[in-house]
């Protein structure tokens, strides 16, 4: 069942989700070569409880982080560690936050100093998937019109969809109905509705769009080891223009 927010739960999650973009921006500040993925988790969950909100992450289904930092051929659900971050390095930081009961949920891929055209191309084409895909965030459209448009345009730059993983719809709880996948035929699917709150996130290779999970049962990587960018902010249906509720 899809749950509609009212338009103070949309308030409410509206604070989470500006916590999550100031954790963000938290993370762009001190990522650099040498920087530890485990140090940008801390960061996050000091930040984040510091300002009376949980890191949705830490606990759920027993992931044992804050954040999720997937660095390169690392699709998500990257564990943070004592790995120092290189130059030419790119790393997808997911970032959930729950405050007073609702979840803001927001992934960015960085870059770590000067990175190779085929890591930029990839992460600006992932960022830009997610906005072709928010055109059709609206209430006139059916959930897949946003599936297809993200296919399409990150297919159109030489790249490849991940079908293993999808966005969700989003708000006490961090997963909830629908599930948003990145691909597909348009047409199909629930009709948008007002009040509809959507974690929309491309996740998308260099190379294939297969992929694997590591021993630790969590991280996915692209089984050709090529990199992966991933891009997501958490979205609600209006009568008009989607509203990105994890920007600052």
């Amino acid at each position: 069942m899809i749950i509609l927010k009212t338009r103070r739960e949309i308030e409410i999650m509206r604070k989470a989700g500006r916590l999550v973009a100031e954790s963000h921006e938290l993370v762009r500040r001190h990522i650099k070569p040498g920087v530890t993925t485990k140090e940008l988790d801390r960061l996050v969950e000091e930040f984040l409880r510091s300002r009376n909100a949980i890191p949705t992450f830490k606990g759920y289904n027993g992931f044992p982080f804050s954040i999720c930092t997937s660095i390169n051929e690392e699709v998500v659900h990257g564990f943070p560690s004592d790995r120092e971050l290189k130059e030419g390095d790119i790393v997808s930081v997911d970032i959930g936050a729950t405050f007073e009961g609702y979840v803001g949920d927001s992934a960015k891929t960085y870059l770590v100093g000067e990175v190779d055209e085929e890591k930029k191309h990839l992460v600006e084409a992932t960022r830009q998937s997610f906005y072709e895909g928010i055109k059709f965030a609206r209430t006139t459209y059916r959930l897949s019109d946003i599936s297809h448009a993200i296919q399409a345009y990150a297919e159109s730059k030489g790249l490849s969809v991940v079908r293993d993983f999808v966005g969700h719809g989003i708000g006490k709880n961090m997963h909830e109905e629908p599930q948003v996948p990145n691909f597909g035929k348009p047409g199909k699917g629930p009709r948008l509705q007002e009040g509809m709150v959507l974690a929309i996130e491309p996740m998308i290779n260099a190379g294939t769009y297969n992929v694997r999970i590591l021993e630790n049962n969590w991280t996915v990587v692209t089984v050709d080891g090529k990199p992966s960018a991933h891009y997501e902010h958490t979205v609600a249906i209006t009568d008009g223009e989607p509203e990105l509720l994890t920007i600052l």
